[in-house]
């Protein structure tokens, strides 16, 4: 697992939102962009985790930044989780696993004493000119929106 890190210039991506939009990484060229990957939608660390971002969504944007939510599970499974949460940023539905590899948070996990490859839960603060600024891997799933501001 080769993951980015502080310095690091984020590769060019195209993925696809929970609507089937088109988003790539120019179209956040000259914003300051937070880009947080989860495991699985609709799980209760996730949702901690996406919930408390919508909570405190106005305090990012006020400090500039826009949002967006990647995990490798489908389009339909992205927009459920919108809509049940009411989310107001885009979710990847990053299947082909473009934005995943291009940041490096697919690896070997454990859980449970169960050895498998999975998305770890990392978040990277990316500035107006797509350099990582910050990465945050041990993300606090209840308070997350703290640790980035």
């Amino acid at each position: 697992m080769k993951t980015l890190k502080k310095g690091d210039k984020v590769p060019q991506f195209t993925s696809k939102d929970q609507d089937g939009n088109e988003i790539k990484l120019s179209d956040y060229d000259g914003k300051k962009l937070i880009v947080f990957f989860y495991p699985r939608a609709n799980t209760p660390g996730c949702t901690a985790e996406a919930c408390n971002l919508r909570d405190n969504y106005s305090a990012l944007q006020e400090q500039g930044y826009s949002l967006l939510g990647v995990s490798e599970d489908s389009q339909k499974k992205q927009a459920n989780f919108r809509d049940k949460y009411d989310f107001p940023f885009p979710l990847l539905a990053d299947e082909d696993h473009a934005v995943i590899d291009a940041f490096g948070v697919w690896g070997p996990k454990k859980f449970m004493g169960r050895e498998y490859d999975g998305i770890h839960r990392m978040t990277f603060i990316v500035d107006e000119i797509g350099v990582v600024v910050n990465v945050i891997d041990k993300v606090n799933t209840k308070d997350h929106a703290a640790q980035i501001l």
